[in-house]
């Protein structure tokens, strides 16, 4: 049985674990998520629009990053750099590791969804007059992005866990905050099933954000079906009638 220094040692920690991942953790992954996505779009893009010397800068900086571990890459960033006179703070270095990292393997997956558009849906846009640019911005990336919805929302879940890493280069998030709560009352199955617990909160509440994100885009895609047939449909009374 739990003794009751025992609960009241977890009732203690829950909220000095709590607001760290709220107002670390939490940023951490938004920011470095957005950044990433920004990244993917523009290592996809490149990718997609086939040219040369870019496209295989790119292809090298995908091999780089999935090919090394995110713990290295956070080690060479803050410990490594320094030894040439680059130094950054733990939250920064976080940050562009995190980024760079989940930039690109979201930028694979960005860049298979751009792949799956029909390439007849770009010779209709040129067909229109429409430029390489608008026809991405307006047709390409709309459907892309609702084909990469799901995998990037799972990539975002694994964001939320992969920031307790950032431990090792000081960053005082929860996981941080509990290791030191474990140095202090030496309870460490209690105290990292706690913050198991939280992660778990995060990833649950995320998910329910997902499932509700791919309702939406669901129900926004039946409809473009629907105003497209209803369109095609008027279009042949039309032309009965123009008999």
């Amino acid at each position: 049985m739990i003794s009751e220094r025992l609960w009241d040692i977890l009732a203690d920690s829950f909220l000095k674990i709590l607001i760290p991942g709220i107002t670390v953790t939490i940023p951490l992954t938004v920011i470095s998520f957005t950044l990433a996505i920004v990244i993917a779009v523009v290592t996809a893009l490149i990718q997609f629009a086939q040219i040369k010397v870019l496209k295989q800068i790119a292809r090298f900086y995908v091999w780089v990053i999935r090919g090394t571990p995110l713990l290295v890459q956070l080690f060479i960033v803050f410990y490594g750099l320094p030894g040439i006179g680059i130094v950054l703070s733990p939250f920064p270095a976080a940050v562009i590791v995190f980024s760079l990292n989940e930039g690109a393997y979201a930028s694979e997956t960005i860049r298979a969804a751009l792949e799956s558009v029909p390439r007849g849906q770009m010779e209709a846009g040129y067909c229109v007059g429409m430029s390489y640019l608008q026809i991405m911005r307006r047709i390409v990336l709309p459907q892309a992005f609702r084909t990469a919805f799901p995998p990037l929302s799972n990539s975002l879940i694994g964001m939320v866990k992969d920031t307790s890493l950032a431990a090792n280069i000081t960053v005082a998030e929860m996981f941080m905050s509990t290791q030191r709560i474990v140095a202090r009352t030496y309870e460490p199955l209690a105290l990292y099933m706690e913050v198991g617990l939280i992660y778990l909160m995060f990833s649950t509440v995320l998910t329910k954000l997902q499932r509700i994100g791919e309702r939406k885009l669901g129900a926004y895609e039946q409809q473009e079906r629907t105003a497209v047939q209803m369109t095609g449909v008027r279009r042949m009374r039309r032309r009965g009638l123009g008999r």
